[in-house]
Protein backbone atom coordinates (compact mmCIF):
# COMPACT_ATOMS: atom_id res chain seq x y z
CA UNK A 1 0.00 0.00 0.00
CA UNK A 2 1.34 3.47 -0.84
CA UNK A 3 1.95 5.75 2.11
CA UNK A 4 -0.26 8.84 2.48
CA UNK A 5 0.08 11.89 4.68
CA UNK A 6 -1.81 11.96 7.97
CA UNK A 7 -1.82 15.69 8.67
CA UNK A 8 -5.04 17.35 9.80
CA UNK A 9 -4.93 20.47 7.67
CA UNK A 10 -8.03 22.12 9.16
CA UNK A 11 -5.91 23.23 12.11
CA UNK A 12 -3.28 24.97 9.96
CA UNK A 13 -3.18 28.75 10.04
CA UNK A 14 -3.68 29.77 6.43
CA UNK A 15 -6.00 32.72 6.94
CA UNK A 16 -3.54 35.33 5.68
CA UNK A 17 -4.68 35.05 2.06
CA UNK A 18 -7.80 33.83 0.29
CA UNK A 19 -8.00 33.17 -3.44
CA UNK A 20 -11.17 34.71 -4.90
CA UNK A 21 -11.02 32.30 -7.88
CA UNK A 22 -8.53 30.53 -10.15
CA UNK A 23 -8.54 33.12 -12.95
CA UNK A 24 -5.04 34.53 -12.74
CA UNK A 25 -2.91 35.94 -15.52
CA UNK A 26 0.67 34.71 -15.98
CA UNK A 27 3.61 36.77 -14.85
CA UNK A 28 7.12 37.01 -16.27
CA UNK A 29 9.89 37.48 -13.69
CA UNK A 30 13.23 38.16 -15.43
CA UNK A 31 16.64 37.97 -13.77
CA UNK A 32 15.52 36.15 -10.62
CA UNK A 33 18.17 34.67 -8.31
CA UNK A 34 17.11 31.39 -6.67
CA UNK A 35 18.88 29.65 -3.80
CA UNK A 36 17.80 26.05 -3.20
CA UNK A 37 19.09 23.93 -0.31
CA UNK A 38 17.82 20.37 0.22
CA UNK A 39 18.06 18.33 3.41
CA UNK A 40 16.94 14.85 4.30
CA UNK A 41 14.64 14.67 7.34
CA UNK A 42 13.95 11.89 9.83
CA UNK A 43 11.34 9.37 8.75
CA UNK A 44 9.45 9.59 12.05
CA UNK A 45 7.55 12.72 11.00
CA UNK A 46 7.28 12.31 7.24
CA UNK A 47 3.59 11.37 7.23
CA UNK A 48 2.58 13.97 9.83
CA UNK A 49 3.99 16.81 7.68
CA UNK A 50 1.77 16.06 4.66
CA UNK A 51 -2.00 16.09 4.14
CA UNK A 52 -3.77 12.90 3.00
CA UNK A 53 -3.70 14.15 -0.61
CA UNK A 54 0.06 13.57 -0.86
CA UNK A 55 2.60 10.75 -0.65
CA UNK A 56 5.98 11.26 1.08
CA UNK A 57 9.23 10.82 -0.79
CA UNK A 58 11.61 8.08 0.30
CA UNK A 59 13.90 9.31 1.77
CA UNK A 60 11.83 12.25 3.08
CA UNK A 61 13.19 15.72 2.38
CA UNK A 62 12.66 19.42 2.99
CA UNK A 63 13.66 21.95 0.36
CA UNK A 64 14.58 25.52 1.31
CA UNK A 65 14.05 28.08 -1.47
CA UNK A 66 14.82 31.80 -1.31
CA UNK A 67 14.07 33.70 -4.52
CA UNK A 68 15.06 37.30 -5.14
CA UNK A 69 12.87 38.89 -7.83
CA UNK A 70 14.29 42.22 -9.09
CA UNK A 71 11.44 42.91 -11.52
CA UNK A 72 7.76 41.98 -11.51
CA UNK A 73 4.36 43.61 -12.15
CA UNK A 74 4.37 44.64 -8.47
CA UNK A 75 8.04 45.59 -8.20
CA UNK A 76 10.97 43.85 -6.54
CA UNK A 77 10.44 41.31 -3.75
CA UNK A 78 12.06 38.26 -2.14
CA UNK A 79 10.16 35.02 -1.43
CA UNK A 80 11.19 32.30 1.03
CA UNK A 81 9.63 28.84 1.08
CA UNK A 82 10.23 25.59 2.90
CA UNK A 83 8.77 22.75 0.87
CA UNK A 84 8.23 19.16 1.96
CA UNK A 85 9.23 16.71 -0.77
CA UNK A 86 6.21 14.69 -1.87
CA UNK A 87 4.26 13.18 -4.74
CA UNK A 88 0.78 14.00 -5.98
CA UNK A 89 -0.17 10.70 -7.53
CA UNK A 90 3.06 9.69 -9.26
CA UNK A 91 4.38 13.21 -9.88
CA UNK A 92 7.07 14.80 -7.68
CA UNK A 93 6.07 18.05 -5.96
CA UNK A 94 7.02 20.33 -3.07
CA UNK A 95 4.31 20.96 -0.44
CA UNK A 96 4.10 24.47 1.07
CA UNK A 97 2.07 25.12 4.23
CA UNK A 98 3.58 28.58 4.91
CA UNK A 99 5.98 30.99 3.21
CA UNK A 100 7.27 34.54 3.67
CA UNK A 101 7.81 37.55 1.41
CA UNK A 102 9.68 40.82 1.79
CA UNK A 103 6.69 43.03 0.89
CA UNK A 104 3.02 43.13 1.82
CA UNK A 105 2.00 43.53 -1.81
CA UNK A 106 3.91 40.39 -2.81
CA UNK A 107 2.31 38.40 0.02
CA UNK A 108 -1.13 39.57 -1.07
CA UNK A 109 -0.67 39.06 -4.82
CA UNK A 110 1.07 35.69 -4.60
CA UNK A 111 -1.62 34.48 -2.23
CA UNK A 112 -4.53 35.83 -4.28
CA UNK A 113 -3.19 34.60 -7.63
CA UNK A 114 -1.37 31.32 -6.87
CA UNK A 115 -2.37 30.33 -3.36
CA UNK A 116 0.94 31.02 -1.64
CA UNK A 117 0.21 31.03 2.12
CA UNK A 118 2.46 34.06 2.49
CA UNK A 119 3.26 36.44 5.34
CA UNK A 120 5.31 39.63 4.93
CA UNK A 121 8.48 40.03 6.99
CA UNK A 122 12.25 40.54 6.54
CA UNK A 123 13.38 38.14 3.78
CA UNK A 124 16.82 38.47 2.19
CA UNK A 125 19.12 36.75 -0.28
CA UNK A 126 22.80 37.69 -0.09
CA UNK A 127 25.58 36.66 -2.48
CA UNK A 128 29.33 36.87 -2.22
CA UNK A 129 32.26 34.93 -3.60
CA UNK A 130 32.31 32.31 -0.82
CA UNK A 131 28.61 31.70 -0.17
CA UNK A 132 25.00 32.53 -0.97
CA UNK A 133 22.77 33.03 2.08
CA UNK A 134 19.00 33.17 2.53
CA UNK A 135 17.50 34.51 5.75
CA UNK A 136 14.03 35.14 7.17
CA UNK A 137 13.47 37.29 10.27
CA UNK A 138 9.95 37.37 11.74
CA UNK A 139 9.14 39.81 14.57
CA UNK A 140 12.84 40.24 15.30
CA UNK A 141 13.58 36.49 15.44
CA UNK A 142 15.54 34.60 12.77
CA UNK A 143 13.41 31.66 11.65
CA UNK A 144 15.55 30.60 8.68
CA UNK A 145 19.24 30.91 7.84
CA UNK A 146 20.48 28.62 5.07
CA UNK A 147 23.41 28.87 2.71
CA UNK A 148 25.26 27.38 -0.23
CA UNK A 149 28.97 27.37 0.55
CA UNK A 150 31.87 27.50 -1.92
CA UNK A 151 29.90 28.12 -5.16
CA UNK A 152 31.25 26.43 -8.30
CA UNK A 153 29.76 26.90 -11.80
CA UNK A 154 27.81 24.12 -13.51
CA UNK A 155 25.72 23.95 -16.66
CA UNK A 156 22.53 26.00 -16.53
CA UNK A 157 20.60 22.98 -17.77
CA UNK A 158 21.85 20.80 -14.91
CA UNK A 159 19.36 22.27 -12.41
CA UNK A 160 15.64 21.54 -12.23
CA UNK A 161 13.07 22.69 -9.69
CA UNK A 162 9.88 20.90 -8.65
CA UNK A 163 6.41 22.41 -9.04
CA UNK A 164 4.76 23.67 -5.87
CA UNK A 165 1.59 22.44 -4.26
CA UNK A 166 0.40 25.30 -2.03
CA UNK A 167 -2.09 24.87 0.78
CA UNK A 168 -4.49 27.81 0.77
CA UNK A 169 -8.14 28.82 1.01
CA UNK A 170 -10.40 29.50 -1.96
CA UNK A 171 -13.81 31.14 -2.12
CA UNK A 172 -16.49 28.63 -3.10
CA UNK A 173 -20.27 28.76 -2.69
CA UNK A 174 -20.07 31.85 -0.49
CA UNK A 175 -17.40 30.53 1.86
CA UNK A 176 -13.69 29.76 1.99
CA UNK A 177 -12.59 26.12 1.59
CA UNK A 178 -9.11 24.66 1.85
CA UNK A 179 -7.51 23.53 -1.39
CA UNK A 180 -4.07 22.56 -2.61
CA UNK A 181 -3.12 24.61 -5.68
CA UNK A 182 -0.52 23.28 -8.10
CA UNK A 183 1.90 25.97 -9.29
CA UNK A 184 4.31 24.85 -12.02
CA UNK A 185 6.43 27.79 -13.23
CA UNK A 186 8.63 27.57 -16.30
CA UNK A 187 12.29 28.33 -15.60
CA UNK A 188 14.72 29.50 -18.25
CA UNK A 189 18.07 28.93 -16.52
CA UNK A 190 20.77 31.41 -17.46
CA UNK A 191 23.52 30.69 -14.94
CA UNK A 192 23.95 28.06 -12.25
CA UNK A 193 26.31 27.23 -9.37
CA UNK A 194 26.39 24.38 -6.92
CA UNK A 195 28.03 24.08 -3.53
CA UNK A 196 27.78 22.65 -0.02
CA UNK A 197 24.49 22.91 1.81
CA UNK A 198 24.56 24.60 5.19
CA UNK A 199 21.65 25.19 7.54
CA UNK A 200 22.20 27.46 10.53
CA UNK A 201 18.61 28.15 11.67
CA UNK A 202 15.33 26.40 10.86
CA UNK A 203 12.45 27.22 13.23
CA UNK A 204 10.06 24.42 12.38
CA UNK A 205 7.17 25.84 14.40
CA UNK A 206 7.30 29.17 12.54
CA UNK A 207 7.02 27.27 9.25
CA UNK A 208 4.21 24.99 10.54
CA UNK A 209 6.53 22.00 10.10
CA UNK A 210 7.00 20.74 13.66
CA UNK A 211 8.96 17.49 13.60
CA UNK A 212 10.82 18.22 10.37
CA UNK A 213 14.27 17.37 11.71
CA UNK A 214 16.59 18.37 8.86
CA UNK A 215 19.61 16.25 9.70
CA UNK A 216 21.47 15.40 6.48
CA UNK A 217 22.50 17.86 3.72
CA UNK A 218 21.72 16.64 0.21
CA UNK A 219 22.38 19.45 -2.26
CA UNK A 220 22.62 23.19 -2.76
CA UNK A 221 22.38 25.31 -5.89
CA UNK A 222 21.92 28.91 -6.91
CA UNK A 223 20.69 30.00 -10.33
CA UNK A 224 19.79 33.11 -12.24
CA UNK A 225 16.67 32.46 -14.27
CA UNK A 226 13.64 33.93 -15.96
CA UNK A 227 10.54 32.61 -14.22
CA UNK A 228 7.21 32.39 -16.01
CA UNK A 229 4.46 32.16 -13.41
CA UNK A 230 1.61 30.12 -14.94
CA UNK A 231 -2.13 30.10 -15.10
CA UNK A 232 -3.64 27.70 -12.57
CA UNK A 233 -4.36 24.32 -14.16
CA UNK A 234 -5.00 21.91 -11.27
CA UNK A 235 -6.24 22.06 -7.68
CA UNK A 236 -7.23 19.29 -5.33
CA UNK A 237 -8.84 18.58 -1.98
CA UNK A 238 -6.15 18.19 0.72
CA UNK A 239 -8.23 15.63 2.64
CA UNK A 240 -8.30 12.83 0.03
CA UNK A 241 -5.64 11.31 -2.29
CA UNK A 242 -4.77 13.72 -5.09
CA UNK A 243 -6.15 11.64 -7.94
CA UNK A 244 -9.51 11.38 -6.15
CA UNK A 245 -9.79 15.06 -5.26
CA UNK A 246 -8.34 16.49 -8.48
CA UNK A 247 -10.12 19.42 -10.14
CA UNK A 248 -9.01 20.62 -13.55
CA UNK A 249 -9.28 24.40 -13.89
CA UNK A 250 -10.66 25.96 -17.06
Amino acid sequence: MPLLGTREVASLSNDTNVMPDYNTDPWKLPGASILQVMYEIRQDAMLSLLPPALHPTIPPTVIFNVTDVPESPIGAFTLAEVRVGCRAGARPRGFVSRCFTSTLEAADELGRRWGYPAIACDVRLRKNYEKVTGTVVLNGKTILDVAMMDPAPIGAGDVQYLPNVNLTRVMKDGGAVQRIVQVDPDYVMQKADRGRAQMNVFDTDAWQLAGADAWWPVSASCVIAEIDMPRIRYVFDPAVPALQGLEKVG
